[in-house]
């Protein structure tokens, strides 16, 4: 398991009965998380300092319920990235805090490459990869589906004071991108996915992760460059096996590389007890 343990302006406070207790910033949250089995707090009179907690509904979805002031948006710093955060209908704040040692990863790559990289980023949601690639020297192109969270995007490349560099979004379903780019024959140096389970494009195509993903894999191998950097694919499908990303960059990836997988998980403060938040598969030029 990679941890992403730098932040600041982060943490997760206590974890029990399927909720987090989470600082982002000067504001506390209490969110779901399946993953939270245990039932013992570890220090239950934190809980009691919460902001806001959002409680799923047993039919799906939930709501927000404010116990204190919190404002329509705020900011986070990670290192020198700063994130715009607003509480979303469906528990989320707009920044997953765990891909930070994913970050961590491309800057450093990008930084050491010693040549110009250009940088694909699909499913880009608020584009937190966007932001530590362009900080990095990248230029990136952010393709994403939904208008709101790309125009969210631009707003953290601006907060990141990034908005001079090349960074191109696009609103599209990835898979017509891909292939359209694959028609003009533009390449990339590195490509980083973050694919949902399901979802829909732009135009109402439906995405389902166990049918598209290696075809989606497949098709990006056809836009990158001679020397690639590295491919990164991110997942938070459940019961989705790390091994499994592994497998489809070692049967899509032609180049000679160092290939590595596992969890990515989140430490809980003064704790030795990690979140795991999902998996990742990284293919890395040697």
């Amino acid at each position: 398991m990679i941890i992403s343990k730098d932040w600041k302006d982060y943490e997760i406070l206590d974890m029990a009965n399927g909720e987090k207790l989470e600082r982002w910033g000067n504001i506390i949250l209490i969110r779901p998380d399946p993953q939270i089995i245990w039932k013992n707090k570890s220090k239950p009179e934190l809980w009691k300092k919460a902001n806001a907690h959002y409680h799923r509904s047993k039919t799906g979805g939930g709501e927000w319920e404010y116990l204190k002031n919190v404002p329509q948006s705020w900011q986070v710093k990670y290192k020198d990235l700063t994130f715009n955060l607003k509480p979303m209908g469906f528990k989320h704040t707009g920044l997953f805090p765990e891909q930070a040692t994913n970050w961590d990863f491309m800057i450093e790559k990008i930084k050491n490459a010693g040549r110009e990289i250009r940088v694909l980023n699909l499913f880009a949601y608020t584009g937190g990869a966007t932001c530590a690639c362009s900080y990095a020297g990248a230029s990136v192109c952010h393709v994403d589906s939904s208008k709101g969270m790309t125009a969210w995007a631009k707003e953290n490349v601006e907060s990141c004071g990034l908005k001079d560099r090349p960074v191109r979004f696009i609103v599209d379903d990835v898979i017509k991108f891909v292939q359209r780019e694959i028609r003009r024959g533009n390449q990339y140096d590195a490509i980083v996915m973050d694919p949902p389970s399901y979802g829909r494009g732009a135009n109402g195509e439906v995405w389902n992760i166990e049918e598209n993903l290696y075809t989606l894999v497949e098709l990006c191998t056809q836009v990158l460059s001679e020397k690639p950097l590295f491919f990164l694919i991110n997942s938070y499908t459940t019961g989705l096996s790390p091994t499994i990303l592994a497998n489809i960059l070692s049967l899509t990836m032609k180049k000679k590389g160092k290939i590595t997988s596992g969890e990515i998980g989140l430490p809980m403060k003064d704790s030795n007890l990690v979140l795991p938040c999902g998996i990742y598969g990284r293919w890395e030029e040697k």
